[in-house]
Formats: structure tokens, C-alpha cells, sequence
């Protein structure tokens, strides 16, 4: 196997690592006219790629379910006849990366905004409650789950784990262009570093957001003054813990943080459900599930308000989508030995009900209490930002400190997930070997703390500069996640054939092309 080798592309670590740093010096220098070239891209970026990133992502989730009902979903991936992880393992790795992104943050205020503003697809007005929580469903749901791992995890993992290629972005292109892009290929290195970059700026999401939610907590909790200085000191704290658990590498510090965040996180939720309006959380849960399967197709493709898709949908699709290469690469290195069908079960199906029951017991929770007392969440909300929701509504609770202070745990355990999981795929994607440096994981898990702080200075401590920078890198990544369209369905055609699943049509040409002589 090809992990044996752990050889640093120099190339791609100082141009990517390179471009992170040159932007925290020039928005120390001028952080005002970084700041505005931000917002001009942005809104370059939503405008024009904004359809295409919906096209995009609808169509990944379409193909990949084809696979589950047909024959390929039988083939098995990573020549392995078993899987390492037990399922309950497996999915917790999963479901802490992106969960823990948003998991405490969006899951309390997106619902909210979207109860007291109804989304513009279902006309104006506040307080549709099916149509408040579908459209969080939707932003969270099926279709973005599906593209931080099956189609370009199945691309990936064949040519890793079949072809002995090096486990890297470019891995993507491989079947178009055979191992010469990976022989000092300016296409694969280009590859390669917008990834990194695209996952420098998603990380930014966790680290920032969930960095302002501790900021207000405390202040709400312990009186310490909720300004930028504190901010920008639990962020460098919460980089240097996922520092630290990235060091241990994803056998010891990340399937433990992992483990550990989804039994919390299976806590919390057990006790909201029983202190809270359990009935309400349910039904929140079935009649937005229900009207977001009714109205599917049409939420992923609306395009009527550009400008309210660029602050919601687009956004989050653009985050996922910056997320997707090295969510592959983290994917395909715990799901050795799964089969097609449940890997794609796995990221499209399981984790978004999950993230989806998750939305609907903490903003179900507090869309219950404003419903009820007027001005209970929403003054918060309205006062303080995104970081009060959380707070907000615990306050409504019987033993609102403690389960404030649970959410502080938990959120300061999903930014370490989330940030050494990042730190271990950069690290992977540059040595291409499944056990890299640990000096290269912790360095990058430092710097993504550093872009972050910096960005928290640029944006006056808001998470628009968060939202804009991470929706600008999204952009040259989401063309490299377009060829796994066309090309998952030819490896696991291939894939099916090798392993007597399907048999080859006599006289037909192999699909895929040949290692280079």
C-alpha cells in the first residue's frame, strides 16, 4: 500500500499554507481593504455559482441513491472484507464533523430566524412552524450531507485503496487523467491546494461561530465581558486542545472526541425532550421532515431571492462544498470495508435525520417558548446576535445554568472535533499517506485558530466575514467535485465486475482509464 511512503509535497503546503499566512498579514496591515475585497467576492461568488452549487448538489444525492436500491450498492470498498469500526463508531466520526460545525450554533438560531421571517418560497409573514423548520431541514438535509462523502469518497477510496494512489484531492482526477496527474502536475497540485484553502475557510465556521457562542455564554453565565478580546482568547484555546487531540492522530484523539461528543450530545437531548416540550419537539420534527419531503425538489432548485439564498442555502451548500475533498479523504479513511449502500445511507440518510431531530429539540425548544412568551428568544436573538439563541432558551428551562453549561461543554468538544479532523485531512492530503507528520497536523490546526481570529477582527467580531470567506473558497472546489457525476458510476460498474457483482459485456472497453506505462 502506498501509506507506507510519508513524503511532504512542499509545493502544496507552502503555497496553501502560504496564502493563509499572507492573508493574516495583509488584514493586519489593512484589514479594511480585506474586508471589502471579501464582500465583493462573495457577492460574485453567490450570484453566479449559486444555481450550479444546487444543480450540483442535487444531482450528487440523486446518483447516489441510485446505489443503494440497485446491484452496486453491494460493492464493497477498500479491499477489505469487513469494516474497522462497529457501525455506532463509524457514524459517530461522521456525524461529528459536520454536525459539530453548526450542531449547537445553527441548530438554535436557524430555526428561529426562519420562524420569525418565513423563508420567501412559502410567501411573507412569521410563524409557519412546518415551512420554519424545513427550510433548516433543507439547508442541513439530504442533499448537503451527500456531498462531503459518498460520490467523491467512492472515486477516492478506489483509487487509493484499488490503485495504490496516494489518498490526496487529486485523487478525484485520476480516473480522467491516469497517474500523470500525479507526477509534478500543476492540475494536481492546483487540486490539492484549493482544498486545503476551501478547508481553511470552513473550519474558520466552527472555530469562529461556536468561538462567539462560548464568548456569550460566559457572559451570560459568569459576567465576563463578551467583547472581541475574549472571543479571540477561547479561540486560541479551543485550537490548541484540537492541537493537541489532532497529535494523537484518528485511532486515539478523534474517535475519542468523537465518541465522547455524541454520547453529550445523546445526553442533552434525552433531557430537553424531557424537561422540555416534548410534544412539540415531535411534532416539529415530523411535520418538517414531512414538509420538506413534500416540497423537495422545489426548495433545492428556488432561485426566487438571490439575496436570501446567498445568507442561508448558498451559503451552507458553499460551506459543504469547500468541506467535500477532505471530508472524502477522512470518509474513505474510516470506511474501509463498508459497502457502497451504506456509505451513501450512512452520509445522505442517517446523519441528516440526525442533524434534523437535533435542529428540531434545540430550535424546537426555543420556537415552542417564543410561540408561547413573545419576545422570549427572538429580544436575545434581535439584541445579541446568533450567540444569544442558545443561552436564550435555555434560560426558559427548569435547570437552565446546568444545561447551559452542558451546551458550553459540548460546544467547546464539537470546535476540537471538527478542527483536528480538518487538521488530520490537510495533513493526509499533502503527505498523501494515511498517517501523517503530527508536526503537520498540529501546525495546521493552529493556523486554521489564527485565520480564524483574524477574521473575527476583520468582521468587528459578526460572522459575516466567517460567511463570505468561507462562500468565496467554495468556488474553485465545487468544479472539482463535478467529475465524481459521472465518474462514481463508472468505478463501481468497474468495482462490480472485479468482485463478480456484475459481469462485463463482451467486446466492451475497460471504463476507467489505465495506469500510465
Amino acid at each position: 500500500m502506498y501509506e507506507k511512503e510519508n513524503k511532504t509535497d512542499w509545493t502544496v503546503f507552502l503555497i496553501s499554507g502560504g496564502f493563509v499566512i499572507l492573508f493574516i498579514v495583509l488584514s493586519f496591515i489593512n484589514s479594511t481593504m480585506v474586508g471589502d475585497t471579501i464582500v465583493k467576492l462573495f457577492n460574485w461568488s453567490a450570484k453566479y455559482f449559486g444555481a450550479y452549487w444546487q444543480v450540483l448538489l442535487l444531482g450528487n444525492f440523486v446518483i447516489g441513491i441510485y446505489f443503494v436500491f440497485s446491484k452496486y450498492g453491494r460493492v464493497r470498498l477498500g479491499n477489505q472484507s469487513a469494516p474497522k469500526y462497529n457501525y455506532f463508531k463509524w457514524i459517530s466520526m461522521i456525524l461529528c464533523t459536520l454536525l459539530a460545525s453548526g450542531g449547537v450554533f445553527w441548530a438554535a438560531a436557524e430555526p428561529m430566524y426562519h420562524y420569525m421571517t418565513t423563508p420567501p418560497l412559502f410567501g411573507e409573514g412569521s410563524g409557519d412552524i412546518p415551512a420554519a423548520f424545513a427550510q433548516a431541514f433543507m439547508d442541513w438535509g439530504f442533499v448537503a450531507w451527500a456531498i462531503l462523502g459518498t460520490l467523491s469518497t467512492i472515486v477516492m477510496m478506489y483509487v487509493h485503496y484499488v490503485k495504490g494512489q496516494p489518498l490526496k484531492p487529486r485523487a478525484i482526477l485520476y480516473p480522467i487523467f491516469g497517474e500523470k496527474v500525479y507526477h509534478k502536475s500543476i492540475l494536481g497540485s492546483l487540486a490539492d491546494i484549493i482544498s486545503i484553502i476551501a478547508v481553511a475557510a470552513g473550519t474558520l465556521g466552527p472555530i469562529g461561530f461556536l468561538g462567539l457562542q462560548v464568548s456569550y455564554g460566559l457572559h451570560d453565565l459568569f459576567g465576563i465581558p463578551n467583547v472581541l478580546t475574549t472571543s479571540i482568547i477561547i479561540v486560541l484555546v479551543l485550537s490548541m486542545i484540537a492541537a493537541i487531540s489532532a497529535a494523537t492522530g484518528v485511532d486515539r484523539g478523534i474517535l475519542l472526541l468523537s465518541r465522547i461528543n455524541i454520547g453529550l450530545t445523546i445526553l442533552l437531548a434525552a433531557v430537553v425532550l424531557i424537561i422540555g416540550p416534548t410534544m412539540f419537539i415531535i411534532d416539529a420534527f415530523v411535520s418538517g421532515e414531512g414538509f420538506y419531503l413534500q416540497n423537495f425538489f422545489t426548495m433545492s432548485l428556488y432561485r426566487g431571492d438571490e439575496a436570501w439564498l446567498g445568507a442561508w442555502t448558498v451559503f451552507f451548500w458553499g460551506w459543504f462544498l469547500g468541506y467535500g475533498p477532505m471530508m472524502a479523504i477522512f470518509i474513505s479513511r474510516i470506511s474501509t470495508g463498508r459497502t457502497v449502500r451504506e456509505l451513501v445511507l450512512a452520509v445522505s440518510i442517517v446523519a441528516p435525520i440526525v442533524s434534523n431531530f437535533w435542529f428540531s429539540v434545540v430550535g424546537g425548544t426555543g420556537v415552542f417558548f417564543e410561540s408561547e412568551n413573545p419576545g422570549s428568544i427572538s429580544t436575545a436573538l434581535n439584541e445579541a446576535g446568533m450567540p444569544a439563541a442558545v443561552m436564550a432558551i435555555m434560560d426558559q428551562l427548569p435547570i437552565g445554568l446546568i444545561m447551559a453549561i452542558g451546551f458550553l461543554i459540548v460546544t467547546i468538544v464539537f470546535v476540537a472535533t471538527t478542527v483536528d479532523t480538518m487538521s488530520y485531512t490537510t495533513a493526509v492530503s499533502i503527505t498523501g499517506t494515511d498517517h501523517p507528520y503530527r508536526w503537520l497536523r498540529v501546525f495546521w490546526a493552529i493556523l486554521f485558530g489564527l485565520f480564524s481570529m483574524v477574521l473575527l477582527v476583520i468582521g468587528e467580531g459578526s460572522i459575516t466575514a466567517i460567511q463570505n470567506m468561507i462562500v468565496i473558497t467554495a468556488v474553485p472546489v465545487s468544479l472539482l467535485l463535478l467529475p465524481p457525476l459521472w465518474l462514481a458510476p463508472k468505478i463501481v460498474k468497474e468495482m462490480a465486475i472485479m468482485q463478480n457483482i456484475a459481469w462485463e459485456r463482451e467486446g466492451k472497453k475497460p471504463l476507467l482509464v489505465k495506469e500510465d506505462d
